[in-house]
């Protein structure tokens, strides 16, 4: 702790201006930015040859780098975009150096398969981290022919999904709420439109897309699978732009344009479906004006107030609606300000405060029939987000010093309803519950030697739970797995008041060494804590499923991850034509939740008498090859991985696989552009994967002639369902350029799911209707058939 201390005085020192540093070094900063647009650059390599050091730009395109006085030429490289060489004198004061470089020429027929640096899969300190650029995720082959970025993301090693209609995605046997997931900073809880058919982010919109796996910095905290974290574009700060797409499912339009004579820029991006407008016609009976569509509006504005203050503001609102007589919908809302700070050429500051809102809702006449008006039942359940998060970045020597705090509250709303009866209005449900989580961070990145670089830092994170409410405390179950709790103490907290306390120590450690300039080994450690517990017992997590603190009777989740990589880029004339990558990870999970048989998790104030607790384990292998760029590309992932818990009384008190646990899954992305053809460009995936585990009845038997099935082993995911394998394809035709004209437009031709396979989503057992003493196999198949698609995107 000692250490520590005195680390943060250092940072207080170099906040306030007293260098730590020799006079004889001065800097060299400022932000690169695309040429045609405006937008900061994220991982911008600026390099100087004569140093041979040189520094990457951050999340908002700021870069800086401290030198001996001298002459340099610094070469800054962006894959995609055309090199920029500059000849800087540092002589007597420090150099600000803002910079823009232009996207290479599109007549080379040579598509990138990501924009960032060339050797960034060696060079760069961080391993189990994957970035697609919106570019390439725009090529990849999309249900009924639409961007998705979720979908995308499954393309990559270590990623995987239960199935399809399954909201949310897997990362090394983690659950879906595992899942850190950030849009500008903001939490989105559920990222899933159409119960996960499409994400709720706008490809429009989306400026870059940033998966972390594992190693993961000491500022990020909160979940213990992984970090998406997505930026939004900023908006074109040259000119003004109309994006939009027409696709079968839904279309989508977005405006840009500058802002007080370029200082600023806003972007406005809005979706909605219209399938449910198209199949009215065809809707009859009990059908006739069912409600199936979602929408959402995402938009961003910013203002450079003076070259070192910047400010940001951005929100996202999207909605899902789905139903008949009966119907429910869900949707999320966040709204991000921050604020940009450069203090100096060497100390970076971001403060964020974000709102977040996720809820739901349930109507048993979802269509208001008058002749309903006195009968019928409605619920709602939410979840609320008030943040203000601090993030300052050190450019000290050859440290990059990150350290910041976070304030974080939480107003949970388990559940409310309210039910009519001939006109008699009866309302109850479970009582909000309130959290409050604080943090501390401090990390550094440290280049040691020519051939060492080190990641290291720490996290504290401090958590309450809060009245008011009437607690309960929970004894032991006399059979684990199969009663619940009993409740042997009661209290009545008042408002603000304590209930419960956590507090986690989490560290985190990567380091990087070349073994040859076109190879490395990297290893990382991290210790992650998460207070917030994603409740569900169905097959497959659903948009109506419920979250819930971490409490006296609930503990908060732990995962301690290692792991290691070797990392190698091989051919072409400048050895960057091939990526490759094999990593290995072993990760060990506390306080996992499970289930008593039968739980009740609706509008149960007893709730976590149901709940069981236990451990996990998870572990594999992932190998990655990339060819990154030329007219054939992509990419071919193959992870092998094993997912396990271990909870008293489940499965006679043995390790079973998690409902997730998928033992093999092949992803091949192909991207390939014809050079006797300017237009057409073409593209395919193919996904093969383990099944996903399921409970069988290992017995049955008959009673008054009706077989009735058992598991008398109490055994969990004794079966899996049969394995998952799709192809999918894709070719874009280029609209004619005419000269003169801003008009740039094409049309996406898409087959989903190619040969038609049946890929179960589910499997069971059911007794033969026609002979009770038979038992039937029932496999349910989400897609069956082949989808084919049309999508007509166009840009002025």
């Amino acid at each position: 702790m000692k250490s520590i201390r005195l680390l943060c005085l250092l940072l207080i020192f170099n906040a306030l201006g007293i260098s730590m540093q020799a006079q004889d070094k001065l800097t060299v900063s400022g932000y690169v930015k695309d040429a045609s647009d405006g937008e900061g650059l994220i991982g911008v390599s600026v390099y100087s040859k004569e140093s041979g050091t040189g520094a990457v730009t951050n999340n908002y395109g700021f870069y800086s780098v401290t030198l001996p006085k001298g002459t340099y030429t610094f070469v800054v490289s962006y894959v995609g975009y055309e090199k920029e060489t500059r000849t800087v004198t540092l002589a007597d004061q420090n150099v600000r150096l803002d910079l823009e470089l232009k996207e290479e020429g599109r007549d080379l027929k040579e598509l990138v398969v990501s924009t960032r640096r060339e050797d960034d899969n060696v060079s760069n300190i961080e391993m189990s981290v994957n970035r697609v650029d919106i570019k390439t995720i725009q090529r990849i082959p999309a249900l009924l022919g639409e961007v998705d970025v979720v979908r995308s993301i499954q393309l990559l090693p270590g990623v995987s999904t239960v199935g399809e209609g399954a909201t949310g995605f897997n990362v090394r046997g983690g659950g879906i709420d595992q899942n850190l997931v950030l849009l500008d900073e903001a939490p989105v809880y559920n990222s899933s439109h159409l119960f996960g058919f499409f994400s709720v982010f706008n490809p429009d919109a989306v400026k870059d897309v940033k998966l972390i796996k594992g190693g993961i910095p000491a500022m990020y905290g909160g979940r213990i699978a992984s970090i998406l974290d997505v930026r939004l574009k900023e908006g074109n700060s040259k000119k003004g732009e109309l994006n939009g797409g027409i696709g079968l499912i839904f279309s989508r339009l977005s405006y840009e344009r500058p802002l007080f004579k370029g200082k600023g820029s806003f972007i406005v991006a809005g979706r909605r479906s219209y399938a449910d407008v198209l199949a009215q016609p065809f809707l009859t009976g009990n059908l006739k004006g069912s409600q199936f569509y979602f929408y959402d509006l995402t938009a961003k504005g910013n203002v450079h107030l003076n070259e070192k203050n910047t400010l940001f503001l951005s929100g996202y609102f999207g909605r899902d609606v789905f139903g008949a007589d009966f119907g429910f919908n869900w949707g999320n809302a966040t709204t991000s300000l921050r604020w940009n700070k450069v203090f100096n050429d060497k100390l970076f500051l971001n403060t964020t405060a974000f709102y977040s809102n996720y809820d739901y809702s349930l109507d048993s006449d979802l269509r208001k029939k008058a002749e309903n008006a006195n009968d019928y039942f409605r619920t709602n359940s939410k979840i609320v987000n008030y943040s203000i998060k601090p993030d300052f970045t050190l450019y000290w020597n050859k440290n990059t010093v990150t350290f910041g705090g976070q304030a974080l509250f939480y107003d949970f709303q388990p559940g409310t309803a309210t039910a009519a009866s001939a006109g008699v209005v009866r309302s109850f449900g479970l009582k909000n519950k309130y959290a409050l989580e604080s943090s501390l961070y401090i990390g550094n990145e440290q280049q040691t030697t020519a051939r060492l670089q080190l990641q290291y830092g720490l996290r504290y994170s401090f958590y309450q739970y809060l009245g008011p409410g009437e607690v309960y405390t929970l004894g032991q179950s006399d059979t684990p797995g199969l009663r619940s709790r009993p409740i042997t103490n009661t209290k009545t907290y008042s408002p603000g008041e304590t209930i419960q306390t956590y507090g986690n120590l989490e560290p985190r450690f990567a380091l990087k060494y070349d073994l040859t300039p076109g190879s490395s080994v990297k290893v990382s450690y991290n210790r992650l804590a998460q207070y917030v517990h994603l409740l569900s017992n169905t097959t497959a997590s659903t948009p109506l499923d419920v979250w819930t603190p971490s409490t006296n009777n609930v503990a908060p989740q732990l995962a301690d991850q290692v792991a290691a990589g070797y990392f190698r880029n091989f051919g072409g004339t400048d050895g960057n034509l091939f990526e490759a990558s094999v990593e290995v990870y072993y990760k060990s999970l506390q306080n996992q939740i499970d289930y008593i048989d039968r739980a009740n998790l609706v509008l149960n104030q007893y709730l976590e008498a149901d709940l069981l607790s236990g451990k996990g384990r998870a572990y594999g292998a992932e190998f990655y090859l990339r060819k990154s760029k030329g007219q054939l590309n992509g990419w071919v992932s193959y992870t092998l991985a094993k997912t396990e818990r271990l909870v008293e009384g489940v499965n006679e008190n043995n390790w079973y696989p998690t409902r997730f646990d998928k033992r093999h899954t092949v992803n091949v992305v192909a991207l390939y552009d014809p050079i006797k053809s300017k237009r057409w460009s073409f593209s395919a995936t193919f996904v093969l994967a383990s099944g996903t585990p399921a409970t069988f009845f290992s017995n049955r038997y008959t009673f008054q002639n009706i077989a009735v099935g058992t598991n008398p082993d109490d055994v969990r995911n004794n079966y899996r369902i049969q394995p998952y394998h799709r192809l999918d394809l894709a070719a874009t035709l280029q609209g004619r350029k005419k000269p003169g004209k801003r008009k740039e437009d094409n049309w996406v031709f898409s087959v989903y799911n190619a040969y038609a396979r049946k890929n179960p989503f589910s499997e069971y057992y059911r007794a033969n209707p026609e002979n009770v003493f038979q038992t039937q196999a029932i496999r349910y198949s989400v897609f069956a058939t082949v989808i084919p698609s049309v999508t007509y995107n166009f840009k002025f």
